[in-house]
């Protein structure tokens, strides 16, 4: 792609500016796991508690981003890294926009979580691993989806025909075999808290 002929325009307003502002830092919560790990509930719950608190928050949610700006995109390696590419491109735009940023994405693959990371600055990208088993997740199976690939309906499925890459060393782990929501959303907006990004 040639990008000899544009020039970053620097505006007025810098992130630290948005940030005093809405009274709290900014940051990206990336919550990773398999599908039927509660992901999405988590992310929900915690935006909800965030916004009680006053913060400023967005979250961004796998399947509710396919149905437009990754409506292109299918399941395979390439295109699920493309998926995260443009999911962790515009988390930046949010980040700097002085927003507490919740993107829920099953991202099984550690390259393109490190790429995320990679964007923001050190501190500002919180991988959250939302830790089931298979087996848990396919007895919840809240979409069906389980149900479609053991019928050979569906190909391509994280944890199954198609790797999913644990996180490493994740900021923060919630068992979701084990901890209650209210729980996990406690751990997640303390650490929020202990870190400096919000007061309450």
């Amino acid at each position: 792609m040639n990008q000899k002929n544009i020039t970053w325009h620097e505006g007025k307003v810098q992130k630290a500016d948005r940030q005093h502002l809405n009274g709290h830092k900014s940051a990206l919560l990336w919550f990773t796991g398999l599908s039927g790990s509660g992901k999405s509930t988590i992310s929900v719950e915690v935006e909800k508690k965030l916004h009680e608190l006053g913060h400023h928050t967005y979250r961004l949610d796998g399947d509710n981003i396919r149905h437009g700006l990754n409506g292109d995109l299918a399941f395979s390696e390439e295109d699920r890294t493309e998926n995260i590419r443009r999911i962790g491109e515009v988390s930046k735009l949010f980040v700097d926009a002085g927003i507490i940023t919740l993107a829920a994405f099953i991202s099984p693959y550690k390259k393109d979580r490190e790429f995320a990371r990679s964007l923001l600055p050190d501190g500002e990208f919180i991988e959250i691993y939302i830790q089931a088993s298979i087996e848990t997740c396919a007895s919840r199976d809240p979409k069906g989806l389980y149900k479609k690939v053991k019928k050979g309906e569906l190909k391509n499925f994280s944890g199954i025909d198609s790797p999913y890459e644990v996180p490493e060393s994740p900021e923060i782990v919630i068992d979701t075999e084990n901890q209650r929501i209210d729980e996990s959303v406690l751990q997640i907006v303390n650490y929020l808290k202990n870190k400096g990004f919000i007061s309450f």
